[in-house]
């Protein structure tokens, strides 16, 4: 039995692993100011070109989410995401639990467009009774998408152009960021995101570490008493180091870009597979992230030799199924897919 269910159920790198051994009997200060932390900052504040950017480092993506919109908004603005978005959909209303309105437009191929935030905006305060809506204070996007797809440079810009105007930030989550920034077809760099976003964080959980996100805020924009609201929402850990030499690590002669790198080929080459075989591909996703059509019994049939995850139902008799990749899949899952698709699928 064979696993592409998600990009996160496996342990850390290895070279993580090896580096919080090493130091595991070091005694250092506690609540993210200690030395690996303070390393990790100034590699990530390099890698964006970005020398100003406030740096913190959280739990997980739910929690990194909430502590982003709730730290930035007041409590009587919402949030605009597309309609499937993460923090709409699989966030178990964690945003609305802060008291922030999530409101959703309508997606292309996962992504949010400029023209449609432009028409809400335009038409909110067009509204003569808008003192009786929330007010949209924050653009949320995430790239790669919840459909694995991504923004073009053309595209991030409009919205960074539109949330000047209209004086609201723009927020991306980055939980699989590395397999945007290294996929095939982007145009997109990090230096780019951290110029265009107001703020955004890198995916660690998803991407090689054991735990955690690194939260940038890139315009000297950092909420008063931030690491307060951080400590609020339980996303504070107190060996903050943990976080810090994953990053410290992730960071260190390119790492991050390496392993995300060899997630893309990995699923370039699952594709491959999938179509060779005369499967039909949902959507063209450039990332680690891969949906595929498969009849109802054809699922049946396969998922007891390989473990993937339902997305989303396609007609009666067929359903999107998503196969994940990541810095840990190996060559020899790949060749043992292959074989399981050809001769017993």
């Amino acid at each position: 039995m064979i696993s592409f269910e998600s990009d996160y159920n496996q342990g850390a790198h290895e070279r993580i692993l090896a580096r919080l051994f090493e130091t595991n009997m070091e005694r250092v200060v506690s609540y993210g100011f200690d030395k690996y932390t303070e390393s990790a900052k100034k590699k990530i504040r390099l890698a964006c070109e970005c020398p100003d950017a406030d740096i913190f480092f959280l739990t997980g993506g739910t929690q990194t989410n909430a502590v982003a919109i709730d730290s930035m908004l007041d409590r009587y603005q919402s949030v605009i995401a597309a309609e499937t978005g993460h923090i709409n959909l699989h966030e178990a209303g964690a945003i609305e639990h802060t008291g922030h309105k999530v409101v959703t437009l309508p997606h292309h191929d996962g992504k949010l467009m400029a023209a449609d935030v432009e028409k809400y905006l335009c038409d909110f305060y067009a509204d003569g009774n808008r003192e009786h809506l929330a007010q949209p204070g924050m653009v949320y996007i995430s790239h790669p998408t919840e459909y694995g797809t991504l923004y073009t440079k053309t595209e991030l810009s409009a919205l960074a152009e539109l949330c000047g105007r209209y004086n609201i930030p723009l927020y991306m989550d980055g939980a699989r960021l590395g397999y945007g920034l290294m996929s095939r077809r982007t145009d997109v760099t990090l230096p780019d995101i951290a110029r265009l976003c107001d703020l955004f964080y890198i995916g660690g959980t998803k991407v090689g570490a054991l735990c955690g996100e690194a939260l940038v805020f890139t315009k000297k924009n950092l909420p008063p008493h931030f690491m307060t609201s951080v400590k609020l929402h339980g996303a504070l850990m107190a060996k903050g180091r943990l976080n810090g030499i994953q990053f410290d690590t992730l960071f260190t002669d390119g790492l991050y870009f390496e392993i995300s790198k060899s997630a893309i080929d990995k699923a370039e080459r699952l594709r491959g597979i999938f179509e060779k075989n005369g499967y039909r591909i949902f959507i063209d996703s450039p990332t680690n992230q891969q949906f595929v059509i498969l009849e109802n019994e054809q699922m049946e049939r396969l998922s007891a030799h390989v473990g993937f995850s339902f997305w989303e139902k396609y007609d009666d008799n067929h359903t999107v199924v998503r196969f994940a990749t990541s810095w840990a899949t190996t060559d020899e899952d790949m060749d043992l897919l292959e074989k399981i698709l050809t001769e017993n699928v």
